[in-house]
């Protein structure tokens, strides 16, 4: 049978054998366009409990809702009996002359889980995927076992159904059919909403508007789930309108925003019932799921490594130190965390931009950042959107919703914040909160929930670039200013132009080497640990140097290899790292004497 003809009832019946067929279209990513993706599909194109699947970032977990697992219901024309799943399904459907028998049900919990997709995703990855997945609503054929399926009710009988009684249970409404066979809902959408569709989408980058989707977790799946994790669900879809609970009796006493948070209207977010999810570990559609960087070849990697430095080179003003830093920085990633520390990061502020290209050159500099990664954002720091905008997430216990901020980006989301656009002025109360949680971001890689009664942290992975005028307010683990050659000032617009036309043809063979380099595993210990730990002590001599200083070397090292196309780490690089470093030192020692002797 093909993956559009699965139902609930059919799933259950043969569970195993359906996850071993999703398993064998996971693994062939020319099958993926065989499920339609509501990232990408028009709703009023799809059907109610069919099968589709959903890419997105987990922001809100819900509290475990309580379900109708498993009913009995009798024909009385009939004298008939049968026993119906419910799993898998927000609505009790019966055919006609059908009624529940009362103290017959079972119930079972599950987990709403809300979905957006990826905030920042860059609009070449969308494009990408849309022509890979915006017209799979065909059915393609997929056998379970060689078998077809027998027990599936067919939509013409579904249409059929009818109900004639209602449940007083939670999360169970009913379905009506008028007597004439036209379909109808008993539960129609309320037609003065109180909650607006962006309260609803909730995207932590408003102008940037997410599609959700509240996906409904069962088993292990619930359990599994961590909140700001990139999943690709599988499941049911549900779309029924009476979801959105606008005249259901039990809602008679509640507040109307609670129910619509609690019950938003299925055509703006639809339901899933997942049956198979995958968590993802990285974003970039160019590159198979689960793929595992494998050392390049040398001359490739070279070559690549040469693209991408020649473009960064023409974008920071002909400065190849400040390129060097910037190519580590967007290969960079946390890949351990112990204690306090979360090792990997590798905030960079590029700073002494020229006065004269601005405020135009951030913004072209940026359109190279989101050429080159699947995910990615621009953030003006102005008074005003520091002063009025949400940067951490915070509960919103009316509707039980915890709403998005800024800062709540899926992670290798890379956010670029221009603190050139930071006039002078005072930054108010919301401001300052914005900044110290954007340090602490920096700082410790976890950003700070606000649930009003108490606070939360939670890991991120969000690597940060400041671009700034002089040094930069925020803390950061790498500050370069940059030494612009003079002519190119005067030609930046032209050069950063002529720069996209020269990588263009190259431009996905660098969006997969940046992707494989920050996912490869990278040796640290291949080199002699005794040369390290010399040179470790002489710099100790020198009062400046301090124990972080010595771990962000062991950092860039690393990435000095990872964007060579290394596996391991070797002298070459360590050598390379001090060299920059020294550079970089006596950068910073020149520009503070600078600001001294104005």
């Amino acid at each position: 049978m093909n993956f559009n003809q699965w139902t609930p009832e059919y799933f259950l019946a043969n569970e195993a054998s359906c996850l071993n067929a999703l398993k064998e279209y996971w693994k062939n990513k020319n099958d993926w366009n065989k499920i339609p993706m509501l990232n990408y599909a028009k709703l009023d194109q799809l059907k109610d409990n069919q099968l589709v699947r959903f890419r997105g970032m987990i922001q809100d977990m819900q509290d475990p809702e309580c379900y109708v697992k498993r009913y009995e219901v009798s024909n009385e024309r009939e004298g008939s009996k049968r026993m119906v799943e419910g799993k898998f399904r927000d609505i009790i459907v019966l055919k006609n002359g059908e009624k529940v028998e009362q103290n017959s049900q079972v119930y079972g919990d599950r987990r709403p889980v809300f979905v957006v997709s990826i905030p920042g995703y860059n609009s070449w990855a969308l494009d990408y995927e849309k022509k890979l997945y915006g017209n799979c609503n065909n059915s393609v054929e997929v056998t379970v076992n060689g078998q077809q399926s027998h027990n599936k009710r067919s939509l013409d009988e579904d249409e059929e159904m009818d109900v004639d009684e209602r449940s007083k249970k939670p999360n169970l409404p009913v379905k009506h059919h008028k007597q004439n066979g036209e379909s109808s809902s008993s539960t129609e959408a309320a037609e003065n909403t109180v909650l607006s569709s962006e309260y609803h989408l909730n995207s932590p980058i408003p102008e940037r508007p997410s599609k959700a989707c509240l996906v409904k977790m069962y088993g292990k799946n619930a359990v599994d789930c961590v909140l700001n994790t990139i999943v690709d669900v599988i499941g049911f879809l549900s779309i029924d309108p009476a979801l959105d609970g606008s005249t259901n009796d039990q809602f008679e006493d509640i507040d109307d925003a609670t129910v619509q948070a609690t019950n938003p209207p299925p055509s703006l977010i639809p339901r899933l019932h997942a049956i198979y999810i995958e968590n993802l570990a990285h974003t970039n559609p160019l590159l198979y799921i689960d793929v595992m960087a494998l050392p390049l070849p040398s001359n490739l990697a070279t070559e690549i490594f040469t693209n991408i430095m020649n473009l960064l080179t023409q974008c920071l003003f002909g400065d190849k130190i400040a390129a060097e830093y910037l190519f580590c920085h967007l290969v960079s990633t946390v890949y351990i965390r112990t204690g306090l520390q979360s090792l990997g990061q590798f905030s960079l502020n590029l700073s002494n931009i020229p006065a004269e290209v601005l405020p135009e050159y951030t913004n072209l500099f940026y359109e190279i950042t989101e050429l080159l990664l699947p995910a990615s954002h621009y953030y003006p720091m102005t008074l005003n959107n520091m002063n009025t905008h949400q940067f951490v997430p915070k509960k919103d216990y009316e509707t039980n919703k915890l709403t998005s901020g800024l800062l709540q980006l899926a992670p290798h989301t890379h956010l670029v914040l221009d603190e050139t656009r930071l006039h002078t002025g005072k930054l108010e109360s919301n401001g300052l909160h914005a900044v110290a949680s954007i340090a602490y971001l920096i700082n410790q890689q976890k950003l700070i929930y606000d649930f009003q009664f108490y606070k939360l942290e939670f890991d991120t992975n969000v690597p940060i670039l400041i671009l700034s005028e002089g040094k930069s307010m925020l803390p950061n683990c790498c500050y370069c200013p940059i030494i612009p050659d003079t002519d190119s000032i005067r030609l930046i617009g032209e050069t950063i132009k002529a720069g996209k036309h020269f990588i263009q043809p190259k431009l996905n063979e660098i969006r997969k080497f940046l992707t494989q380099m920050r996912m490869q595993e990278f040796n640290m210990s291949a080199t002699d640990p005794v040369m390290i730990q010399n040179d470790f002590v002489k710099m100790r001599q020198d009062e400046t140097v301090t124990a972080d200083d010595l771990h962000q070397l062991l950092v860039l090292s690393r990435l000095l290899g990872l964007i060579r196309g290394k596996s391991a780490l070797d002298m070459e690089s360590w050598n390379h790292a001090k060299e920059l470093e020294i550079e970089r030192r006596n950068r910073v020692e020149m520009f503070v004497k600078r600001r001294n002797e104005m």
